[in-house]
């Protein structure tokens, strides 16, 4: 598991982190798509939370879960996607390359949560003894 929160955490830090722990621990994920989702998770936690944030990636049978937790009482926002530099792309990145995105809101704030899970081809080649 990876644990980074701020202020001791960047967006940077969380990529790095994330890329070492899937290599270790989920060598079927996509790491592009994965390291994305972190970046711009982490992005709009620092962006739009505007406090204390905490991501944590796990692996947890055979499923990569990603979550990031802040303060802020605000709902997540869907905004309109702006082609000209005015944003509102990330949150719809997250939910086309994750297969799936949670929120949970809570008074206090809210767990943005993505999950991947483990492709049955993957599970079987790591279960076939080699040699045979």
């Amino acid at each position: 598991m990876v644990v980074i929160e701020s202020p001791h955490g960047d967006a940077a830090g969380a990529r790095h982190a994330t890329a070492e722990f899937l290599a270790q621990h989920c060598p079927w994920a996509d790491l592009d798509a994965v390291v994305l989702v972190v970046s711009e998770l982490v992005a709009n936690a620092i962006r739009h939370a505007g406090g204390w944030w905490r991501l944590c990636v796990r692996a947890v049978h055979g499923r990569l879960v990603v979550e990031i937790d802040d303060t802020s009482p605000d709902p997540l926002v869907l905004r309109a996607r702006d082609l000209t530099g005015g944003g509102g792309l990330g949150l719809h990145m997250v939910e086309r390359l994750a297969m799936l995105v949670e929120v949970d809101q809570r008074a206090e704030g809210k767990t943005v949560r993505a999950t991947w899970v483990q492709p049955a081809a993957a599970v079987t080649q790591q279960m076939t003894p080699v040699g045979i």
